[in-house]
């Protein structure tokens, strides 16, 4: 038996394969293993291939492999996708009376397991069970105990009835009496269960959570794949806080809402994808020079223009670093796991106020949706901490008037930071514009005031370089020759890419860099390695260009722009490849 279980149920758009796999995903994890899911799923309704992947062991996983042992196939199609990944032994499960299957042909050196799927879920209810038939199957072939489903399946349906749980949990065992009964067959698998207790979460999920813990009560958005998560997650939570979700008509009208309810003195957020920040980047800049703090999420998918809705990509970053007119100061960081989408969160709101400028939170489509397991002290609510910065208050609103009295919102300081005066503040009334400003607020145009305020504004910057601990991650053999440096939801892959390496002889050292402005000087690493490679999911190596900017030398490249995430072993394989063509070069 394999040290991890690869597992995969697919189909068509509008078969119930995003739910069935989250049942199976909550199944294992409520069974103390390890969970790490992927999707590959199509932007459509209906039609179109669609799977979920879920990769488990007793020992922490974080990527997906190329290896499947048990596959739930609800169509033809299904078994031709994943044969690559198919191997002597994989179990195929499938339909034969459905008419699409029933010229299925199972290669000859796997198993395929014949259940009725629809018949045996009618029998127990209703057709629509059929997965849940199929899922139980799977719990017999693959020796998990089928009380870990029954958790499972009440969770997800104990609001619709006890009877529909029943149902539910009948049709399960109606999959596994089948493959029981008709197969006699020893297959190679037992999945071992433990008393951990793991919280099973994605992305998106782990962004909206952060957000609450982080002090947000103003969300405002618009749903766009594959952003809408996190306002799904916040939708009837942040209410339980004081805090309001808006769905708003647009991009636009989302941005401008959530500065709205930013200026009123409450910490806001918005969610987006690629598109959306087009929309936004006007407003972007009305809220770095009226410098209002606002937190601006970027859920990357595969672009340009519409591109590849439901498609892994990383190609948003010199959008996010440069994008809008004139010179705007921002920060830009970007997660690189889903645990750190919830820390990154809580430090961008920090941020955000502390410095009074946008900050933009940026995941992508697999880190987004892709669910993992985690002990509960991983968000340990008692660790966050929030900083509300320079606001002022009755009692230290005098030190920051101008001598006719006024107070100023904008006022020129040695560190670029002006105090803020939340509304309702006594004698802090004050107005800001996205014209330019002198330090109460008011328009100008005088030629000193513009350079001051320009240079006030970006001092911010360089004293958050100063104040802040803007380090990467490092794994992996500190001494080795070779280097390795990624960003965002790649560090999972490479993590366990570096295991696999090292299985082979070959030691490497990782940075992952969850901050990409600013930046971590990676000058003093780059000359210490002989090699040095950047990984990341663009065409253009978007961090590779900064990296080579920043420390003056070339490296190499390791880019995927398919719009499918990067896995362990391929990454690996990516890795060897690279530095044997160094070497012949």
């Amino acid at each position: 038996m394999p040290a991890d279980f690869n597992w995969a149920v697919g189909g068509e758009a509008g078969d119930g394969i995003d739910s069935t796999g989250k049942i199976f995903a909550q199944a294992l994890s409520r069974a103390g293993r390890h969970v790490f899911t992927s999707k590959d799923f199509a932007s459509r309704i209906r039609g179109g291939y669609t799977a979920y992947k879920v990769r488990t062991s007793v020992d922490k996983v974080q990527s997906v492999v190329d290896r499947l042992d048990v596959l739930i196939a609800l169509t033809p199609r299904t078994i031709e996708e994943n044969l690559d990944e198919l191997h002597e032994g994989s179990v195929i499960i499938y339909d034969g009376e459905r008419t699409t299957m029933q010229d299925v042909e199972i290669p000859e050196e796997m198993i395929g397991i014949d259940v009725p799927l629809k018949r045996l879920a009618e029998e127990a209810g209703g057709a629509i069970m059929r997965n849940v038939v199929a899922l139980g199957a799977a719990c017999e072939v693959a020796e998990f105990p089928i009380e870990n489903l029954d958790s499972a399946l009440e969770k997800r349906f104990s609001d619709k009835g006890q009877k529909l749980v029943d149902n539910n949990k009948e049709a399960a065992r109606a999959g596994r009496s089948y493959v029981a009964e008709e197969y006699d067959h020893e297959f190679d698998y037992n999945l071992e269960t433990t008393d951990e207790d793991y919280v099973l979460l994605n992305g998106d999920e782990a962004i909206g959570m952060g957000a609450i813990a982080a002090g947000c009560r103003f969300y405002a958005g618009y749903p766009i794949t594959p952003a809408t998560d996190v306002m799904t997650y916040l939708t009837g939570r942040i209410e339980r806080y004081g805090g309001h979700v808006v769905q708003a008509e647009d991009e636009l009208s989302a941005i401008n809402m959530a500065l709205g309810a930013a200026r009123g003195g409450a910490r806001s957020m918005t969610a987006t994808s690629g598109p959306g920040i087009d929309l936004m980047t006007e407003t972007f800049g009305l809220i770095a020079t009226s410098e209002t703090p606002l937190v601006i999420c970027n859920v990357m998918r595969s672009g340009p223009s519409t591109g590849m809705p439901t498609k892994q990509e990383q190609g948003d970053l010199n959008q996010m670093l440069y994008g809008g007119h004139g010179e705007v100061p921002r920060f830009v960081l970007a997660p690189t796991t889903i645990a750190e989408c919830f820390w990154k969160t809580v430090e961008a709101f920090n941020l955000a106020e502390k410095y009074q400028l946008p900050v933009y939170l940026t995941a992508d489509l697999s880190m987004a949706v892709t669910e993992q397991t985690f002990s509960p002290d991983t968000f340990d609510m008692d660790e966050v901490e929030v900083d509300r910065g320079n606001v002022v208050d009755e009692t230290t609103i005098d030190d920051h008037m101008s001598e006719s009295g006024g107070f100023q919102p904008h006022e020129i300081t040695d560190d670029g930071i002006s105090p803020r005066a939340f509304p309702g503040t006594a004698d802090g009334a004050h107005m800001s514009t996205g014209l330019e400003h002198d330090e109460q607020g008011r328009r100008t145009e005088d030629t000193e005031m513009r350079v001051e305020q320009v240079d006030k504004r970006n001092r911010k910057v360089e004293t958050a370089r100063e104040r802040e601990d803007w380090s990467p991650r490092e794994f992996g053999d500190p001494d080795a020759d070779t280097l390795v440096v990624t960003w965002g939801s790649n560090e999972g892959a490479l993590a366990e890419a570096v295991e696999f390496l090292a299985d082979d002889g070959l030691d490497v050292r990782v940075l992952s860099v969850p901050y990409i402005f600013p930046r971590p000087d990676l000058s003093e690493d780059v000359e210490a390695a002989e090699s040095v490679i950047v990984v990341e999911c663009n065409e253009q190596g978007q961090f590779a260009d900064l990296v080579e900017h920043d420390v003056l030398a070339r490296v190499d490249r390791i880019n995927k722009y398919n719009g499918v995430r990067f896995k362990a072993d391929e990454l690996a394989d990516d890795i060897k490849e690279t530095l044997a063509a160094g070497v012949e070069a």
